[in-house]
């Protein structure tokens, strides 16, 4: 660490860490450039590159480092927490084609989605997150818990979403004790709302003061863990990831009791985060922005886009890949040049064409605008296996054109 006199610039390393690509010939340069330039930080140990990988701030999505002793809230990301949930429902397949209005109507009823967007009076949920002591750890986060309570239970903008589709299972999975079939399920994509927004900004703030790096580096400014400063963010940033989790929790509730189901399996994982592990045989903080963990017998969920398969995976823990892999399919197309390219005649095509029924969402969102997730899975099967398919038939997103928060 160093103090804030701008002559005291930490170097970087010439040579830099080793890192991992996977799927590197559908990766831009600019997701290049940023993970050279983040290897080479003095902290650096080790890092992978996801084969979903797109550039992003400080650390590329889909970008892995590891880190000696030092967290870098840029390297979690804005939205600390975004995380995938699935729950499979005792409901067959054709239910849902039965009974698509019903669906539709619940989903509309129990999701609330975009930047700022809260429930109200009799709808806010109660959950005992709201509880815990941390929220009272500073002043910052004390005058956020009011906000955080109002949005318990919605949805943020851009690629979150909260969606009804058809799981498949080719053969009985005993440890998740679902059998062989196919399923509806409910599957959410989103974070933690304007509460991690802001302690991710707050405390980007304060790294860029503590740790002044070069200007191709500077938004990877990292905190000591055994500083006051880094051990605050690390508490608000797991206070953000259980809060996050709640949301989600929230919403599959409400949802599931709507439609009178009972959950077979449910299954949640998350990205933008950091995490204590054991990695090569020291302790490092392996962070992951838009990477899923996948240590050997660890869940996840990995989306396509909204007309695009995603897959229910079981992790393999690769350590060239730092026990990673991808959080979904990744962009080709910034959302500036989708919604300048894009038209809603393209959308309404492919959402046809693959028997969707969308609710909301811009064009920055269509899946023209993803890689093929089945290229992404390829570029992966060191990583993870799949254990099943999820199908999307039934997706809402936000339509206020809000970004994540």
């Amino acid at each position: 660490m160093n103090n804030s006199n701008t002559e005291n610039i930490i170097q970087l390393n010439d040579l830099g860490a080793p890192y991992t690509l996977y799927g590197a010939e559908n990766i831009e340069a600019g997701a290049l450039e940023q993970m050279e330039i983040a290897v080479k930080l003095p902290v650096a140990v080790g890092g992978a590159l996801m084969p979903d990988a797109h550039q992003g701030y400080g650390l590329p999505i889909g970008g892995v480092l590891a880190t000696k002793n030092a967290i870098i809230p840029y390297g979690v990301g804005v939205d600390i927490g975004c995380r995938m949930a699935l729950s499979i429902f005792d409901i067959p397949e054709n239910h849902y084609a039965d009974n698509e209005s019903k669906y539709k109507r619940e989903l509309i009823a129990w999701t609330k989605f975009g930047a700022g967007a809260g429930w109200q009076n009799k709808f806010k949920a109660s959950h005992e997150i709201l509880d815990n002591p941390n929220f009272e750890m500073n002043d910052l986060v004390k005058k956020l818990k009011d906000k955080a309570a109002d949005q318990l239970g919605t949805s943020g903008g851009g690629n979150h979403f909260v969606e009804f589709g058809i799981i498949e299972f080719e053969k009985d999975d005993v440890a998740l004790n679902v059998p062989k079939g196919r399923y509806v399920a409910l599957l959410t994509h989103s974070g933690s709302r304007g509460f991690g927004a802001t302690i991710a900004g707050h405390y980007t703030r304060l790294a860029k003061e503590i740790c002044r790096l070069p200007k191709a580096a500077e938004n990877l400014a990292y905190l000591d863990m055994n500083s006051a400063e880094g051990q605050e963010y690390w508490m608000a940033m797991n206070l953000a990831g259980d809060y996050a989790s709640a949301c989600h929790e929230v919403i599959h509730q409400r949802i599931s009791k709507a439609l009178g189901a009972q959950v077979l399996a449910k299954v949640e994982n998350h990205h933008n985060f950091a995490w204590k592990e054991t990695w090569n045989g020291e302790e490092v903080i392996v962070h992951r922005k838009g990477a899923t963990p996948a240590a050997k017998g660890v869940m996840g969920i990995i989306p396509g886009s909204m007309t695009a398969a995603g897959y229910l995976v079981r992790g393999k823990g690769e350590s060239n890949a730092i026990n990673s892999a991808s959080h979904g399919a990744g962009r080709v197309m910034s959302r500036s040049l989708a919604m300048k390219t894009v038209t809603k005649e393209q959308l309404r095509n492919a959402l046809k064409e693959n028997g969707v029924n969308l609710i909301g969402a811009g064009l920055d969102e269509a899946p023209m605008v993803y890689k093929n997730i089945e290229t992404v899975m390829a570029a992966q099967t060191d990583l993870v296996d799949i254990v099943a398919k999820f199908t999307p038939k039934m997706v809402r997103m936000a339509d206020d054109g809000s970004r994540e928060d």
